[in-house]
């Protein structure tokens, strides 16, 4: 008869309990995996909690609604895109090419990184009033520091501020026609460095 103090299998080690922030993370993660295979309309906090393999309420404690998620990850990804092009900036020579070079470059290179999940997101914002103020906050932004960025190589000029709208539109639809495959990564970058160049330039002879 065997012993019953015998050492049994040992116990599994506990799982150990996330932190909000690496709990927030991971959600964002799964959440742009899930529109990656199934598209925005797919996107609910109830889909998003079974795919994370957590409860509702866990979800819903993090975003609140649905709206709240898409701002949040709309929000994710202005920030890498922010430390994308601060990184490319610091790199790049102090030259008009230089700059119009680095601001291509990386807008192009973050709507990429994103495949096209991140269309599907902008179009949900768009249709939303709330979500849409909170686009343009992050576009207006963007739009003040390409102003101070390029402001130095025009002289005695200035650049208007429909020109800068005009840019950032050619800068999306650029590069999500580079993510969608219509145009080559290289041809979406050529293009918004030719547009900037020459917002800069017809600046400097108004």
């Amino acid at each position: 008869m065997m012993s019953s103090d015998r050492p049994g299998k040992p116990d599994a080690a506990p799982r150990r309990r996330m932190q909000r922030d690496e709990r927030h993370h991971q959600l964002l993660q799964v959440s742009w995996g899930l529109i990656r295979e199934e598209g925005t309309d797919a996107l609910s906090l109830g889909r998003l909690a079974e795919r994370a393999g957590v409860t509702k309420p866990v979800v819903y404690d993090h975003f609140g609604t649905r709206n709240g998620l898409l701002a949040a990850l709309y929000q994710e990804f202005d920030v890498r895109q922010t430390k994308v092009m601060d990184a490319a900036l610091a790199a790049s020579d102090p030259t008009l090419p230089g700059k119009a070079g680095a601001i291509a470059s990386s807008y192009v290179e973050c709507v990429l990184t994103q495949g096209r999940e991140i269309p599907g997101v902008i179009a949900a914002l768009v249709g939303s009033p709330e979500l849409g103020e909170i686009k343009r906050d992050y576009q207006s932004v963007f739009i003040e520091k390409c102003r101070r960025l390029l402001t130095p190589f025009i002289g005695h000029g200035t650049i208007g501020q429909a020109s800068l709208w005009a840019m950032l539109g050619a800068a999306d639809a650029l590069s999500n026609a580079a993510a969608a495959g219509e145009i080559t990564p290289e041809q979406a970058k050529d293009e918004l460095y030719q547009t900037i160049v020459g917002m800069v330039e017809r600046a400097g002879r108004v």
